[in-house]
């Protein structure tokens, strides 16, 4: 007995969270024209809530939002109650729940033929509208589907909706209501925008926003301002009956008084009929000049629609079909990090599967640590994923009122998943990233990449390709094992296209590359923040790699092109022990370079110097190499420390960013006559 009383406790405390977020929405979305989440994550709120009530009927709340529609109405309008209530409309989001649809249908309708009227479900704000004698007398929002909002003022000034009826047709009935919906079309809503931008006036987050608070203005003027345009979906009422017998009738007969209705509009045959019309429509969805969400669909024959009747808050002969949702809520069940080729890791949701935009998402990138303290997520949240047409799926949101108490918080490792190298994340950057740069297998492309490179080892013949080959034959665990792949020769001419030549030109290569540089060394150890220049400048101020792997924060500050996030990161490389071993084994590998020599002071030393525009005499690359050699720094930006710009043909922004800052520019005939004087010929 205890147990059934705390059960029945635990749902009716769910309903009661359920229907205050409910009810904080509706209010959001009907009185105050500001959604604050996603139609397709107030749908599954809803459905949450009659799903818990269907299965606990005796424990429904007195003042559940299933049985109304939409909020209450500001006082600042009169309130009037609909003689007809206007009721909102049941959901279907597949083709499974939209057959079932018609099979109840057909089952209230034992051998009776049905046709379905598809219209287009316009993302808008339903309104009714009263016409006596043919004049507009009233319009009235929506509201809570009972009582609503007085706004004929406002709605008069819609530019397409007949204030008078007349037609050469039809007779003009005495008493005529009309349901429809105010929007605003796509077009008019970019200017509107556009205009309100230019005036440093607010924008509006979507169409349906802006038709919405501009018929709730207490200024009629301010209506009348806007690009609105209503198209109507049904009758209420019509008094002499207007003698039609079917709804898709119904909409041609309201067309012969000037009301425009949906631009695409079909009678099916059959439910699979529908299917098709409901994915024509997605596809010709952004090519429609208003926005839409999803398609109606309703029992065509009226005399049907009175058979089947309405349930307490929908009709049972008329449902929504709705577009593939961009948002969903769903739970997260773990969280794992991944290590990316070059090192950063990144956090990923493994989700509770859910359908988001036609797809079922089960993973989510939730991109770094920072964005997870930012969203608080944790290990057992309800969480929003949002999808839009292709893009990748994210998480929006996470719902603390869902939050169970045994989530877990998440933290950044501290040593890679991959490989166990401490992970490391300067101060001031955004991404965390192993530092076994040399030996952790998710790098392994990388690394192997940028070591054999042009500028680094120099190693021809060891191509994407050819590596991931050697990967695969579990030849290349690392880069120290390039050198050991002479003892492998056998494996080698396996590889397909890889013959005897191939494979002897490629250990030559291997063997060449022993004799090199430190700073090409340096460079080719892939130190992050270390480039070419960077790496010779280290070479320089150092002179040996031991010195260099000893130093400490403050000695590597003072080398030029060095500051505090690149010291971090030198420092965390040497302190890896995975990547010591490999460095020792490429130097027991016989890897070697010239012994050091006395530094002497070049003449350029520290300057930072600007290559722009194309060079005729040389390449880019052969002016850098001349600069460093005398000391000097070649950078990528011009600023007022640039000590000189080389201007060649075509030079742009940087030229003129060089004249504006007084910033000295040579031509490359005088750049050539100056390396000629310091004998760089």
């Amino acid at each position: 007995m205890v147990k059934e009383y705390m059960d029945k406790t635990a749902v009716v405390a769910q309903m009661r969270q359920l229907i205050q977020l409910i009810q904080k929405h509706n209010h959001a979305y009907y009185v105050m024209d500001q959604p604050s989440i996603e139609d397709s994550e107030y749908d599954q709120l809803f459905h949450q809530l009659k799903a818990l009530e269907e299965q606990y009927p005796d424990l429904t709340q007195p003042d559940t939002p299933t049985n109304k529609v939409g909020a209450k109405p500001l006082a600042k309008f009169e309130s009037i109650t609909h003689t007809v209530p206007m009721l909102s409309l049941g959901n279907v989001f597949n083709q499974e729940d939209l057959f079932a649809f018609a099979r109840r249908i057909e089952e209230r309708l034992p051998n009776q033929k049905v046709q379905y009227d598809v219209e287009l479900k316009f993302d808008g704000l339903a309104i009714s509208l009263w016409y006596e004698n043919g004049v507009l007398v009233r319009g009235v929002t929506r509201g809570d589907g009972e009582t609503g909002e007085l706004i004929t003022q406002n709605v008069a000034t819609i530019r397409n909706l007949p204030k008078v009826l007349a037609s050469d047709k039809v007779q003009v009935p005495r008493l005529l209501e009309v349901r429809g919906e105010v929007l605003m079309p796509k077009a008019g809503f970019e200017k509107l925008n556009a205009e309100n931008e230019a005036k440093g006036e607010k924008t509006f987050a979507n169409p349906r926003n802006a038709a919405a608070g501009s018929l709730r203005q207490l200024d009629p003027s301010v209506a009348a301002s806007r690009p609105l345009a209503f198209y109507a979906y049904g009758i209420a009422q019509c008094e002499p009956n207007h003698g039609i017998t079917s709804m898709s009738a119904s909409l041609e007969w309201l067309t012969n008084f000037g009301f425009a209705v949906g631009e695409l509009h079909f009678v099916c045959d059959s439910i699979q009929e529908v299917q098709e019309k409901y994915e024509q429509i997605n596809q010709e969805r952004p090519n429609l000049s208003v926005e839409i969400d999803g398609m109606v669909i309703k029992v065509d024959d009226l005399k049907q629609q009175q058979q089947l009747g309405f349930l307490s808050r929908e009709p049972r002969w008329a449902t929504a079909y709705k577009f593939p949702a961009v948002a969903a809520l769903t739970t997260v069940e773990n969280i794992d990090w991944q290590v990316g080729r070059t090192g950063t890791l990144t956090p990923v949701a493994r989700l509770n599967p859910v359908s988001v935009g036609g797809v079922t998402v089960s993973n989510v990138t939730l991109h770094n640590i920072g964005e997870i303290h930012r969203l608080d997520v944790r290990i057992g949240d309800t969480v929003s994923v949002y999808r839009s047409g292709d893009v990748i799926p994210k998480v929006e949101k996470v719902w603390p009122e869902f939050r169970p108490v045994d989530t877990v918080e998440v933290y950044l490792p501290e040593n890679c998943p991959v490989c166990a190298s401490p992970v490391v994340m300067p101060e001031g950057e955004a991404l965390a990233r192993c530092s076994g740069g040399l030996y952790c297998a998710a790098q392994r492309i990388e690394a192997i990449r940028h070591f054999v490179s042009r500028k680094a080892m120099d190693i021809e013949g060891l191509g994407d390709r050819w590596a991931e080959s050697l990967l695969h034959l579990d030849l290349l665990k690392d880069v120290a094992d390039i050198y050991h792949l002479h003892e492998h020769r056998d494996k080698l001419l396996t590889i397909e296209k890889m013959g005897e030549k191939s494979v002897q030109n490629l250990i030559d290569s291997i063997e060449n590359s022993k004799k090199t540089t430190l700073a090409s060394f340096i460079y080719a150890l892939g130190i992050r923040g270390v480039g070419e220049t960077t790496a010779r400048m280290l070479a320089n101020n150092f002179q040996t790699l031991d010195a260099l792997r000893h130093a400490d924060i403050e000695t590597l500050k003072k080398t030029p092109d060095v500051g505090d996030i690149t010291a971090e990161w030198i420092i965390d490389f040497f302190q890896a022990p995975h990547n010591l071993e490999v460095v020792d084994r490429l130097l027991a590998a016989g890897i070697h370079w010239d012994a050091p020599v006395a530094p002497t002071r070049q003449p350029l030393n520290g300057e930072s110097w600007v290559i722009t525009g194309t060079l005729s005499q040389m390449g880019r690359d052969e002016a850098t190499q001349m600069l460093q050699a005398l000391g000097a720094r070649v950078s990528g930006s011009v600023s007022s420390k640039t000590k000189c710009v080389v201007a060649g043909e075509k030079a742009g922004s940087k030229l003129e960013k060089a004249e504006k800052l007084g910033v000295q520019v040579m031509t490359e005939q005088e750049f050539l006559d100056l390396m000629k004087e310091y004998g760089q010929s």
